[in-house]
């Protein structure tokens, strides 16, 4: 369902329901989202991705017909549930890498648009697919337009089309393309800039990235507070002595 390995300062978390595409199940969905809450405050990073050939199809078919059985208010408590997903991803204080080697449809786009940096493989499909079963992509929609914006957004939400690696990079859906074989090391690469970089400045520089602008005194309030802070000092300390910041992680 979802294999879990820990690695010092970074999670890998796997979709592992290849014989469905690793598509999303109720099990799944709160498998994920516990993992997201519960994140120990010393991993700094959480890598996302899928086994098999596709990285996630979206909404489990089996899954999605028991909910066409469901009252309107039934079927409001399920969506929370990964609409609550989505949004444990955007508030936690990791940040997270979703490695795309594969199609990546409906609700496996959300888990793209959610994640904080998105690397895919050139061969990686995607789609808003929602529209061609009758309905809408509305939990991934607060996600996705932060990402995509709503002119894009009114294109692939509409239509359902499927997109290739090069569109989801020009719209700003993903923001690093590479070969398959070469998806780890860029992975890495990344992983290495996020353990260099103070833990705290990271999670604050997250939550900087998605909120409103702030005002010209709140901003100077923020950049004092981090400059007044022991990881702050340390870090300007280290630079001026050309030394490795104490918090630096080596990979």
């Amino acid at each position: 369902m979802l294999i879990v390995n820990g690695d010092g300062p970074v999670l890998r978390l796997t979709l592992d329901r290849p014989e469905v595409r690793n598509a999303f199940n109720d099990e799944l969905i709160a498998a994920l989202t516990q993992s997201f809450e519960d994140l120990a405050s010393q991993v700094r990073a959480v890598v996302l991705d899928g086994s098999g050939p596709a990285f996630c199809a979206g909404g489990d078919l089996q899954w999605m017909q028991k909910a066409s059985s469901y009252t309107e208010e039934q079927n409001y408590a399920d969506a929370l549930k990964l609409a609550k997903l989505f949004e444990a991803m955007a508030t936690s204080h990791a940040v997270i890498i979703a490695r795309v080697h594969g199609p990546a449809f409906g609700g496996g786009c959300g888990l793209v648009a959610a994640s904080d940096i998105a690397i895919a493989s050139s061969e990686a499909v995607f789609a808003f697919s929602e529209v061609r079963l009758g309905l809408i992509p509305a939990t991934i929609s607060p996600f996705v337009l932060r990402k995509i914006g709503h002119g894009h957004a009114r294109a692939l939400f509409t239509t359902g089309e499927a997109f290739d690696a090069e569109r989801a990079l020009r719209i700003g859906l993903v923001h690093e393309l590479t070969t398959a074989d070469s998806l780890d090391h860029a992975v890495e690469r990344k992983l290495k800039a996020i353990l260099a970089a103070g833990p705290k400045a990271v999670a604050s520089s997250k939550e900087l990235a998605m909120s409103d602008p702030l005002s010209l005194e709140a901003a100077a309030r923020l950049l004092a507070k981090a400059r007044s802070s022991e990881e702050g000092k340390e870090g300007v300390s280290a630079f001026l002595e050309r030394r490795p910041a104490s918090f630096k992680v080596e990979r």
